[in-house]
This record gives structure tokens, sequence and C-alpha cells, in this order.
């Protein structure tokens, strides 16, 4: 299990009236479940799909210099029969609109892990609702490390720098 981040108090009148975090809205940006081999798909497939997923964190401001950003949690599960016949194809983007108010050397790791688990259960939910109305089993996502994918993307990015 990851820690969470400790942040420090902020100074000013202000500090004690704004939490570091505050999460104003969350929404389904886009959302597709496609299945290419309907109908004949649900005669043939014996077996359970075997499910490739691809996770990405994405975050914005929503203007510039305010403290207000949009963070959308994007996952797209690929889903094949033992054969290699593609079963079905969902994308999520879901997002929140974040208020941050935290010093800004903890602005992105606040965004990029802080904000994406909040938003995960949702997401979570979502998809494993959208495969089971599609017909297959529901796709149930494991619990996500996004500390450990934030170090990594910052691994990534520092050594490509």
């Amino acid at each position: 299990m990851s820690e969470p981040i400790n942040l420090p108090p902020q100074n000013g009148p202000d500090a004690q009236q704004q939490p570091p975090l505050l999460l104003n809205i969350q929404f389904t940006k886009d959302l597709s479940f496609e299945v290419p081999g309907a109908p004949e798909i649900y005669a043939t497939l014996r077996e359970q799909p075997r499910i490739d997923l691809a996770l990405d964190v994405q975050a914005r401001p929503i203007q510039e210099g305010q403290n207000i950003f949009e963070v959308a949690l994007v996952i797209r599960a690929d889903a094949k029969a033992g054969d290699g016949t593609q079963c079905f194809i969902a994308e999520l983007t879901y997002c929140g609109i974040f208020t941050v108010n935290v010093p800004q050397e903890h602005v992105e790791p606040v965004l990029l892990v802080e904000c994406p688990r909040l938003l995960f259960p949702f997401a979570r939910n979502i998809l494993a609702e959208v495969t089971r109305e599609g017909g297959f089993p529901p796709v149930l996502l494991n619990p996500i490390d996004f500390v450990q994918l934030w170090q990594s993307r910052r691994g990534q990015s520092s050594g490509t720098a």
C-alpha cells in the first residue's frame, strides 16, 4: 500500500478555510463499448477472453494561473479470445474537476496520484457495468498504485530529457 503525501500547512488568513484538495465535480467524459464480432462472438466464445488493459492519467489546468484542474483517468480494455478474435473494446475517460490549494512543488503529485485515487473506484465500477451489460463477464480492475505509476512516468520523462 502506498503512503499518502503529507502536505505542509499553508500560511495566511485563508489557509484554514481552504482544504488542500477539493473535488468539485466528477463525470464520464467519454465512454465507448464496441463488440466488433457481434452477434457471432456470443455463440462461438467458449472461454474467458484475455483482457489487455491500458491506463493513463492526464491533468490540465482549466484556466491558466488558476488552481482548478481537470484530471482524467483514461482506461482502455481490449478483450480477445484464445484464437485472437476480438471480443470487445471498452474505452473510458473519467474526469474530475479539482481545486488544488497546495504549494507549487506538491501540485504534480496531488494531480497525478491523489486525484486519480479518488476517481478510480467510480471508473472501475463504470467499466465493470458496461462490460457486463455488453454480455461479457464484468472487467474488475485491480487496485492501481498511482504513486508507482507517477514515479515510473517521471523516470521515463527524465530519462528522455
